[in-house]
């Protein structure tokens, strides 16, 4: 039966434009690479990177920036998806870059290893010398990135200069770099955390199961919910209590928040999603919240 209806949808199109976007880097490229966290973001790249290629597998290792403070549920989903695609992962360690004096751990009742991250990233990036490393942020998150390229030039410090990024003209990207220097791409851009959610509906695609509804052990700070748990300095007055929630974004558990949730369908998410007003990096990045710069303030030194 002939197709009758040839209409594109959403999904379709921005499918299109991150698939375009890869294929791009890899003719591009010498060494890119892409970043894996075992989040719904990257977990939504390496499905458009898996149909970008298909049936030759992914051509880029996939490479995650470890705190040694990560969620266990993600990081046991993030090993279990790299051996699916028989992909070569890269594991840069917070704690390695500590050992070796490149960072100093914080201390203090906020004490996160989340912005030590920086140093750790751009020491990978030169060991392995990537030219090109591809990130999940979405336009949508904060006003840092609502102004960021797809294709984000960086220097040779591994810094980003918002006056000295490319134009975009179209679907046409300056891949031109000098030896040191690289571009993160995000191919992502233009995805909002609904058409994330909604393109993990349409492609059943699994993903860690704190995104999900569950009963946890939380203390609030800062009208935030942090886990209890023993990376997590935690003052004797914030009690801990036993609630429902979920995670909207996963990372650095010391500074990554939840929400109080009984989401535990995709299709539960997508309604919660839809009625909220608060973006899930406000609703629960506690890094974020800082100052109203703290976001591009990181991304001029080099980690995002």
């Amino acid at each position: 039966m002939l197709q009758s209806d040839y209409t594109t949808s959403q999904l379709d199109v921005l499918e299109a434009e991150a698939i375009h976007i890869m294929r791009e880097v890899a003719a591009e490229f010498e060494r890119p690479c892409l970043l894996f966290s075992g989040g719904k973001d990257s977990i939504v790249m390496v499905r458009i990177a898996e149909k970008a290629f298909w049936p030759a597998p992914i051509p880029f290792p996939l490479m995650h920036v470890d705190t040694g403070h990560n969620f266990d549920e993600v990081i046991e989903f993030r090993d279990r998806r790299v051996a699916e695609l028989n992909a070569r992962l890269v594991v840069a360690s917070v704690q390695a870059s500590i050992d070796a004096g490149r960072v100093a751990e914080e201390t203090g009742r906020r004490a996160s290893r989340n912005r030590l991250q920086t140093t750790t990233l751009l020491d990978a990036i030169e060991e392995h010398e990537f030219d090109a490393v591809f990130g999940g942020a979405r336009r949508d998150e904060e006003k840092a990135r609502a102004k960021e390229r797809v294709f984000s030039f960086r220097d040779d410090f591994g810094q980003w200069d918002p006056k000295n990024q490319r134009p975009e003209l179209w679907n046409l990207y300056n891949a031109r770099i000098r030896k040191g220097e690289h571009i993160r791409v995000f191919p992502l851009s233009n995805w909002t955390e609904l058409d994330i959610w909604d393109y993990i509906r349409r492609e059943g695609i699994e993903i860690p199961s704190i995104y999900y509804a569950h009963t946890r052990r939380v203390f609030e700070r800062d009208g935030m919910l942090l886990a209890d748990h023993e990376v997590v300095n935690r003052g004797d007055d914030e009690p801990v209590y036993e609630t429902v929630v979920r995670y909207r974004t996963v990372g650095d558990m010391t500074c990554t928040g939840a929400v109080e949730s009984t989401a535990a369908t995709v299709e539960e998410i997508l309604a919660e999603i839809a009625a909220t007003r608060i973006t899930e990096r406000g609703a629960t990045r506690a890094d974020d919240r800082t100052s109203e710069a703290a976001m591009e303030d990181r991304k001029k030194e080099g980690y995002f």
